[in-house]
């Protein structure tokens, strides 16, 4: 147990995937109050059970993409523990690998819908209780591909492009109220996400797929969803107060190359 966040007060979207979880498990060890967000409750209960539910922990069932439920989310996390400091707004989804010529417009709209919709929807609503608290911050799962293309994946590419935007914008608004804003972006990290890519590349099965994509990788292997939750705790921690409107890059040096 640590106190990197003692006293603050957090809600985390997509909380039951890997880098959700991972993140509530590493805020609760540091001392944050958490509220997990996510569609499906039965997974949000059995999430809060393996994290050992308490006081300091508690889940409301919200889709990001609607704004209303987002919002009711946000007021319940208030309400539960007197406040708000940190939002990371990490919910998401890969999409459909296919060429943009065989794509179809739901194709696209089923990932901007929750990748970039659902980040505004999340914001909109928090900052004023941001605000409230005298300053905080947010955090936006963004990725590698917010800072490449890949082939396939237009629609992904697009929404992380987006909310790379979407943060630096919020950044320069924010910053006079003491409110931080910056992404974390993955490459290739060992959860759902990446398996749902190696199955949809895979031609020779997802083994061959997750040779090539960490052959690509100069540290040669996948990210874990711990590595990407420490980031995390330093970004909502009062470690990084002079930290705004960053791109936080972790892929093991994918980028670099």
């Amino acid at each position: 147990m640590g106190d990197r966040l003692k006293g603050k007060i957090a809600i985390i979207t997509g909380a039951t995937g890997g880098i959700g979880e991972a993140s509530v498990r590493r805020f609760l060890d540091e001392g944050a109050s958490v509220m997990m967000t996510g569609r499906n409750s039965d997974k949000l209960a059995k999430s809060a059970k393996r994290l050992g539910s308490g006081d300091r922990l508690s889940y409301f069932t919200a889709d990001v993409v609607d704004e209303e439920q987002t919002k009711a989310s946000i007021e319940a996390t208030a309400e539960r523990f007197g406040g708000l400091d940190v939002v990371f707004a990490n919910a998401g989804i890969e999409g459909v690998i296919q060429p943009i010529e065989e794509q179809t417009q739901k194709d696209v709209l089923d990932v901007l819908q929750p990748n970039v919709i659902g980040v505004w929807n999340l914001l909109h609503h928090a900052i004023p209780h941001l605000k409230k608290r005298g300053g905080g911050s947010i955090m936006i799962t963004s990725s590698t591909a917010g800072l490449t293309g890949f082939p396939g994946l237009s629609a992904y590419c697009a929404s992380k492009h987006a909310v790379i935007g979407m943060m630096r914008t919020a950044a320069a608004e924010l910053a006079p109220d003491r409110i931080r804003v910056n992404t974390i972006n993955p490459g290739p990290i060992d959860n759902r996400m990446i398996a749902s890519v190696e199955n949809q590349l895979s031609t020779n099965g997802p083994e061959s797929a997750r040779a090539r994509i960490e052959a690509m990788v100069p540290m040669a292997r996948y990210g874990t969803n711990e590595e990407v939750a420490n980031l995390a705790v330093f970004l909502a921690s009062d470690e990084s107060t002079y930290t705004t409107g960053s791109v936080n890059v972790i892929d093991g040096g994918l980028t670099a190359l």
